[in-house]
């Protein structure tokens, strides 16, 4: 039997995901890592459905990422929180990647935050730092968009990625902390953390972050046409920039520290959206 096109798998997923909810969602944030504490007070869920009740989820395996979709009111605007992401490497394929935020578009969202926590190869970053992203290098060799052509209701999959990351809502951003700083978001496959030789190539080709998520999604929503502003977390240096060793364990750490901070700067980032 021929397995449906993933964007068919996704409409399938986001009928299920309105119908548990009651209602269809605005704005999506996906929850990186470190993220997990940031939407802690945000607001009162409306509603709540696991992962593994959506066609299609993958339970997120990765220590720090949960694996549920919630509900929020902001000022009468439905956020989406998706609490955690499945990985490339985890053994999923780019489309599996990317299905709850196709899912999430599908079911009503015009603009998806999406958020990591990264490694900073700038030195002017440092931990605890939110970072907006500019642009980003996606180097994990493959895309969402690969493999059959989209069924005929779709955009085409040769997407323009000039202002991949929405310079609307990189913009209104600032508008609420005008010290945001930017930069590039490298995306790597993992699970490993990069050698210093890797962050120094990176540095060269003009990347300021590295990670292991974000740019499949991204690509995958804008296919969608949906509006993406791409948030950074820092939770380390990044390899060989202080000589000290890397661990899993010391992002989720600095995302924890961090929360109550990141989280009053995302409340009042939808809250401005959802005056705009």
């Amino acid at each position: 039997m021929t397995e449906p096109h993933p964007l068919i798998r996704a409409e399938q997923a986001a009928t299920t995901l309105t119908e548990r909810l009651g209602a269809p969602p605005d704005v999506a944030v996906v929850l990186g890592s470190g993220w997990a504490d940031s939407i802690v007070g945000l607001g009162e869920p409306v509603g709540e459905v696991a992962f593994d009740d959506l066609p299609g989820f993958p339970p997120p395996s990765v220590p720090g990422h949960g694996g549920k979709a919630t509900l929020i009111d902001i000022d009468s605007m439905r956020v989406l929180l998706l609490q955690g992401r499945v990985h490339l490497y985890e053994g999923h394929a780019a489309s599996v990647v990317v299905h709850p935020i196709r899912t999430a578009i599908l079911a009503g969202c015009r603009t998806v935050m999406i958020t990591n926590g990264c490694g900073a190869i700038n030195p002017a970053y440092g931990v605890g730092q939110l970072v907006l992203i500019a642009d980003h290098l996606n180097l994990t060799a493959t895309s969402p968009l690969g493999g059959p052509s989209a069924p005929e209701s779709y955009p085409i999959r040769f997407r323009d990625l000039t202002d991949a990351y929405s310079p609307r809502l990189r913009a209104i951003a600032r508008g609420v902390d005008p010290t945001f700083a930017e930069g590039v978001y490298a995306g790597l496959p993992g699970p490993h953390f990069e050698t210093p030789a890797e962050i120094s190539m990176l540095r060269t080709m003009g990347a300021d972050l590295v990670g292991m998520s974000t740019v499949l999604e991204t690509i995958a929503a804008r296919h969608l046409d949906a509006e993406v502003l791409g948030m950074s977390l820092v939770t380390n240096a990044a390899a060989g920039m202080t000589g000290e060793a890397l661990s899993h364990d010391e992002v989720v750490e600095a995302g924890r520290d961090a929360g109550q901070a990141v989280g009053a700067r995302l409340g009042a980032l939808l809250e401005q959206l959802a005056a705009s």
